[in-house]
């Protein structure tokens, strides 16, 4: 029995690829007389069905117990994605709507984010999510204080991308305008310049005992709310997602316990954001796709997930796509390459 893709003869490629194209158009089951029918093959629909048979045997195909016909497992899916699917490409008319919603001037790197999350899933008819850029290695530009009544100061974090970060604090004792000055310019002598992980793991040592006494008790709840103002990523911020409604129109969430659980998914964004976070490296410079199993978590068994990162100086944040595996892949691969390459260049102005 013969297990390994690469024995794969061009016939039985042939006819995976075009099952596949028909079950992602139909979201029917493929059954060979469909195929003979639909695509000029030269071959009768009983040699079809010996074939279609042949590899669900190899476990590229499965066969509902409801249905003559088949549709593509996770494996088949991946063979495809690697070596079936037709170049990733976008219509020039994609291609403009994408360029004409993006490339503005952006008041804020947020904006851009929420815009791309909502053009990828116009796009693709997908549920598309971009995450928030991560601030581990983000470089601190400066810190400013404003005090906001007697006992309230807001903490303004602006990091070198142009991203900028705004956390309230509340000290037990009055604040002075003086002072909230001079602890400002001390915090930005001592600071400037290093990355969030710097600052974490440093931020006593640089601070400690070396202000004037009179700065202290602003300098201590500094310190008591490090951890908070220098936060990986920013608490409310962490994804952008768009496309519930369009998805969940979709044929394979017509049961309601299906609706259910994709829709639970999407309201806890720190499920999605840790899953990308997992499963794609931060480091990872190439468009990366996980389908079904693959995902190694239980919740997005039922999905694919297609993710490239997205540069804003020195962080970066992913953007990508969760729809069910009967997606247009190569379209959907075209979109987010294209978008996240846009994202980028509009990104890198308003850093500028």
């Amino acid at each position: 029995m013969r297990t390994n893709a690469i024995e794969l003869s061009e016939r039985e490629k042939a006819i995976l690829r075009y099952v596949i194209h028909q079950y992602i158009l139909t979201a029917n089951p493929v059954g060979s007389r469909n195929i003979s029918k639909k695509y000029d093959l030269g071959l009768s629909p009983a040699t079809i069905r010996n074939i279609m048979a042949d590899l669900e045997e190899l476990g590229y195909l499965d066969h509902p117990h409801t249905s003559a016909g088949r549709v593509p497992t996770d494996k088949g899916y991946r063979f495809y994605v690697d070596s079936l699917m037709p170049k990733p490409r976008l219509a020039k008319s994609e291609k403009e709507f994408i360029k004409r919603s993006l490339e503005k001037n952006f008041d804020s790197p947020n904006a851009a984010l929420k815009l791309a999350s909502d053009v990828l899933s116009e796009i693709t008819n997908q549920l598309a999510c971009v995450t928030y850029p991560k601030f581990e290695s983000a470089k601190l530009d400066k810190i400013r204080l404003v005090k906001l009544s007697t006992k309230r100061l807001l903490v303004v974090i602006t990091i070198k991308s142009g991203l900028v970060r705004t956390i309230t604090l509340e000290l037990n004792s009055n604040l002075e305008s003086g002072k909230i000055e001079a602890v400002q310019k001390f915090l930005n002598e001592r600071l400037s310049g290093l990355t969030f992980r710097e600052i974490r793991e440093t931020l006593p040592k640089r601070l400690k005992g070396k202000a004037n006494k009179d700065l202290q008790p602003i300098i201590r709840l500094f310190l008591e709310s490090s951890d908070k103002i220098f936060a990986n990523i920013p608490g409310d911020e962490k994804a952008f997602i768009s496309g519930v409604s369009r998805v969940v129109h979709q044929p394979e969430f017509s049961d309601h316990e299906k609706v259910e659980s994709i829709i639970e998914l999407i309201e806890n964004k720190d499920v999605i954001v840790h899953f990308i976070d997992e499963t794609f490296s931060e480091k990872q410079k190439k468009l990366a796709i996980a389908i079904g199993k693959e995902a190694k978590e239980k919740r997005f068994e039922e999905y694919s997930l297609i993710v490239k990162r997205y540069k804003l100086g020195e962080v970066s944040g992913a953007l990508g796509i969760i729809g069910p595996k009967r997606m247009e892949y190569s379209k959907t691969v075209a979109a987010i390459e294209f978008i996240a390459e846009t994202l980028s260049k509009e990104m890198k102005k308003i850093e500028n």
